[in-house]
Order: structure tokens, then C-alpha cells, then sequence
């Protein structure tokens, strides 16, 4: 339920930024550090937009692999007791 939250906020901010580009036509000049260029307004926020949510998605999951390798560690160091309920296979 969390993530299906997680993606309608998503999409509702890219409706909200498409109608935004969508209202306002007008060029915008983008310096770079050796250059510059003149691009419309909806391609600038959507290529912004596009570029945070990528750069976030990739800290994310690095992030998570992170997690999973620690957790697979330290299921490896620190095995599960037996269940005292389930026959031994030992003897």
C-alpha cells in the first residue's frame, strides 16, 4: 500500500509539472560552465524532473543493496537455532 502511495504522489507531481510546462511556452537560457543554451520551458522542468527522480532511484537502491548485503553477512556469521518442534535430521 506504501509504494502504490509512493507512486500516486509521483505521478501526481509529474501531471502538476506537465500542466505547469504545458501553461508556459516561453524559452529559457541555460548557462553551462563552458556553454549556454536556449531551451522551452516544459523540456527544461521535465528533463529536471526526469534527472532527480534518476539520481535518486540509483542512491535508493544503492542503498538497499547495501542492506542486503550486510543482512546476507550477518545471516551467514549468525545462523538461525534449530526449532525445537522440528525432528532432528542429525541423529
Amino acid at each position: 500500500m506504501k509504494a502504490f502511495l509512493v507512486a500516486a504522489c509521483v505521478a501526481a507531481l509529474f501531471v502538476l509539472a506537465l500542466a505547469f510546462g504545458a501553461r508556459n511556452e516561453q524559452m529559457v537560457t541555460i548557462n553551462y560552465f563552458i556553454a549556454q543554451g536556449t531551451f522551452p520551458l516544459p523540456w527544461v522542468l521535465a528533463a529536471t524532473f526526469l534527472l532527480g527522480f534518476l539520481i535518486s532511484w540509483v542512491l535508493s537502491l544503492l542503498v538497499v543493496v547495501k542492506l542486503k548485503l550486510a543482512l546476507r553477512r550477518a545471516r551467514a556469521q549468525y545462523p538461525r537455532p534449530q526449532d525445537q518442534n522440528s525432528p532432528n535430521t542429525n541423529a
